[in-house]
């Protein structure tokens, strides 16, 4: 039974995550507005347009297995710290290399970048940790509710900082190195305990071997995957495809605002439709809106169908994703924790890399028109939105089973 003191540290835990996510957040869609942009610029063949990106998401997906081990052992304090400090040194790296017109180093800057956006994605999980079975999806809607604000935030300060320098979009990196320093002092003000040591006497944790024999965390996992690997394929090339088709950079970054907002407004009550119609039905109903994402997106480019498709796109993301996370978090023991969510967000950005390497490849080298490209990157979502709905529809059928009771 949860004590009022529990209740009231997860409640200041889930303040502190959400104000996270809104400050250091916000630099994820700012690199997201302008990093396909500037790698265009400096990338010797337009088919890398989009390289700097998926380095970033690689660099997380490397960094989910090491990061997850230190937060196991050190707490979740020291692992986010951590992150914040990966994004600092990354967005120092992406100036130097602008400055010297260098593609190569500033790969390695959004290679660093990652191991902020890997910390980022284990603030849901945080979420969970001192939070009832009850409030544990509310709690997880509510820190993700934080990007709200980042979606606000980051593309408007885009605006104001792409142009400040003669050399295009350095102001904005050094922006994002102000919003790490500033976010790295809210972590000073978390209350997670590290995790119990287990008592000699305590049953082994399972493998990875054997976790992954649990219907539940496969499916889990393959619906995160889809749901954010699909999401950042077509968001990574919305600016490309916005002003390959006769649009500005102002264009694209109102698009790209619109669409995190998508994703992170739905968090106010996805919990809350969690606990009311069940994890399942609201991971398919991301799926379902993913879909329509992709349809719409394909009638046309004008300025409305990257809005309404791209906003689609946040609000299936946001269902999708959250979902899989409620689902994850009930499916394992607690003395697993590291391992599990390591090895799913390992998995989680190892899709989503290789989704942001086929972005750019779609978008520039598939055709010979920005709307060539832009059509057979949406075109590219069907096979995997059928996957995680017949691993859904397949875990649906199953007797419900709950290893981690």
């Amino acid at each position: 039974m949860t004590t009022a003191y529990d209740h009231k540290r997860a409640k200041r835990n889930v303040a502190v995550l959400s104000a996270a996510q809104a400050i250091l957040g916000s630099q994820m869609s700012m690199i997201f507005v302008i990093g396909g942009l500037a790698g265009q610029q400096l990338a010797p063949n337009p088919c890398f347009a989009t390289l700097p990106i998926s380095m970033i998401v690689f660099g997380s997906m490397t960094t989910a297995p090491w990061l997850s081990n230190v937060m196991q052992r050190y707490g979740r304090k020291a692992g986010f710290i951590l992150g914040a400090a990966g994004g600092l040194l990354g967005s120092f790296t992406a100036v130097t290399a602008l400055i010297y017109a260098n593609f190569w180093l500033f790969l390695l800057g959004s290679y660093l970048t990652g191991i902020y956006m890997c910390a980022q994605g284990f603030y849901r999980f945080a979420a969970a940790d001192t939070a009832s079975e009850e409030f544990r999806p509310k709690a997880i809607s509510y820190v993700l509710a934080g990007g709200l604000a980042s979606a606000i935030i980051g593309p408007q300060l885009v605006k104001w900082t792409v142009d400040y320098s003669v050399i295009p979009f350095i102001g904005t990196y050094m922006a994002v190195i102000a919003i790490n320093v500033l976010g790295m002092l809210l972590f000073l003000a978390l209350d997670i305990p590290r995790p119990p040591v287990p008592a000699e006497d305590a049953p082994a944790a399972r493998s990875r071997r054997e976790i992954l024999r649990e219907p539940r965390v496969v499916v889990a996992i393959i619906c995160g995957m889809v749901s954010y690997a699909l999401m950042n394929l077509v968001m990574t090339s919305t600016p490309l495809a916005v002003v390959g088709c006769g649009y500005d950079k102002a264009d694209a970054a109102d698009i790209v605002s619109g669409h995190v907002l998508a994703m992170f407004i739905p968090s106010f009550f996805t919990g809350h439709l969690i606990a009311r119609f069940g994890v399942e039905k609201v991971v398919s109903l991301g799926l379902l809106i993913l879909a329509v994402a992709g349809v719409v997106a394909l009638q046309g480019v004008e300025i409305e169908n990257f809005f309404i498709a791209l906003i689609l796109l946040g609000i299936g993301w946001n269902f999708g994703f959250i979902g899989a996370t409620a689902m994850l978090a009930s499916a394992h023991r607690p003395e697993e924790r590291g391992v599990v969510q390591g090895m799913n967000d390992m998995l989680v950005f190892g899709g989503v890399t290789l989704a942001s390497l086929a972005s750019g490849g779609l978008m520039n080298c598939s055709g010979g028109t920005a709307v060539e490209g832009w059509t057979a990157v949406n075109m590219a979502m069907a096979p995997f939105l059928m996957l995680a709905g017949g691993a859904l529809i397949w875990l649906v059928l199953k007797p419900k089973e709950n290893p981690a009771n």
